[in-house]
């Protein structure tokens, strides 16, 4: 794959806030946190930093680009030779080839041509955006994803001219479709502007692609969301990006995930929470009560002298981790029980409450000295 010009000037183990001997699990913990701190649905306005972190983790998520990321910033951004790409140009890791197609030319060796060293590159990863229910992400679900792609346009084949009408050989860059810059030792290669690097020029553009050879199509990707996924969390399908030039692989497709809110359940990590009211009387002597689950009821045991905001723990109903529903890794659901003071009482209540006071001690109240 070649290397990105960010590369160089972005530190993507600072961007996800770790060193960078991180592992692979502290790096997908940093970009969990901070994708769900900064998603624009949470926290409107930070598209920009969701982005960064996105592209961060793109690169430090998958073992391949970091090493290849990992090799090029110890490299420098001409791999350890110094100087910057001319104007306008992309400076890639694979066009210095050899360093016998470097110093070949100057030594009588006839190094190859910018052309023939660029090989066929890796296709593009993609990224595509998918909204799940609570049910879904919790038990994890098989769908589909619409993902836009540039194909070969189908009325021109892909050669920019109308059909019909004649193309010739772009006379700036000869037909390659680069210019070479010569700059000493290296010599850079530029996109040439008069063919957009086609190589060719017509004087009459396809109607439907305008000239660009290529259209733009919707494509239908099927995606497995494993359980459990959370708000923010890419999955990586392999292979479903754009495709490659030539005979090299396609990139691969990003889906990110956006999980709704449920009206009853909350979530914190692979625990559900729920808070359930229980009446004062309950909440003294203790009582059983009805708990719902996401997929059915369970009843729980309130013990006596429950206080207001008292968590009770039930075992196994809370997210799943893989297959089965008693996982060893399946949360919990952590119910949050609150003693509701009612507003209105009828006499035979306030009866019964004010023969309560009357043989209940005061709480203790708080004094603060000076």
């Amino acid at each position: 794959m070649a290397a990105q010009r960010e590369w160089f000037e972005k530190d993507y183990y600072k961007v996800l806030g770790v060193v960078p001997t991180a592992t692979d699990k502290e790096i997908t913990r940093a970009y969990r946190k901070l994708a769900k701190q900064h998603h624009p649905d949470a926290n409107p306005g930070s598209e920009e930093r969701f982005k960064e972190i996105s592209a961060a983790y793109d690169v430090l998520g998958d073992a391949e680009k970091r090493k290849e990321y990992d090799e090029v910033r110890r490299s420098g951004p001409v791999g350890g030779f110094g100087g910057q790409p001319g104007a306008g140009g992309t400076f890639r890791m694979e066009d210095m080839g050899d360093l016998s197609d470097l110093f070949g030319g100057l030594f009588g060796g006839g190094g190859r041509t910018r052309t023939q060293q660029r090989g066929p590159q890796r296709g593009a990863d993609m990224e595509a955006q998918l909204h799940l229910s609570f049910q879904d992400a919790v038990h994890g679900v098989t769908t589909s994803v619409n993902v836009p792609q540039e194909v070969r346009c189908s009325n021109c084949r892909g050669s920019g001219a109308a059909p019909g009408t004649s193309t010739h050989s772009c006379p700036r860059c000869g037909g390659t479709g680069s210019l070479n810059d010569n700059q000493g030792l290296f010599s850079l290669s530029t996109v040439c502007p008069d063919c957009v690097g086609r190589g060719t020029l017509f004087d009459t553009p396809c109607p439907v692609c305008h000239g660009t050879g290529t259209e733009q199509k919707v494509r239908s990707v099927k995606v497995r969301i494993p359980p459990g996924v959370e708000s923010g969390q890419r999955i990586r399908v392999k292979g479903r990006g754009a495709p490659g030039q030539g005979m090299a692989p396609p990139g691969d497709l990003y889906v990110v995930v956006h999980v709704s809110r449920h009206p009853v359940f909350g979530r914190s990590g692979r625990n559900l929470t729920i808070t359930v009211p229980v009446t004062y009387p309950e909440a003294v002597l203790g009582t059983t009560i009805t708990v719902p689950t996401l997929d059915s009821k369970v009843t729980l045991k309130v013990p006596p002298g429950t206080q207001s905001g008292k968590v009770l723990r039930v075992r196994g109903r809370g997210v799943p981790a893989g297959s089965g529903r008693n996982g060893k890794n399946t949360g919990d659901l952590m119910v949050k029980v609150e003693v509701v003071v009612p507003t209105e009482l009828t006499d035979e209540q306030k009866a019964a409450v004010e023969s309560l006071a009357a043989v209940s001690e005061p709480a203790p109240r708080l004094e603060v000295d000076g």
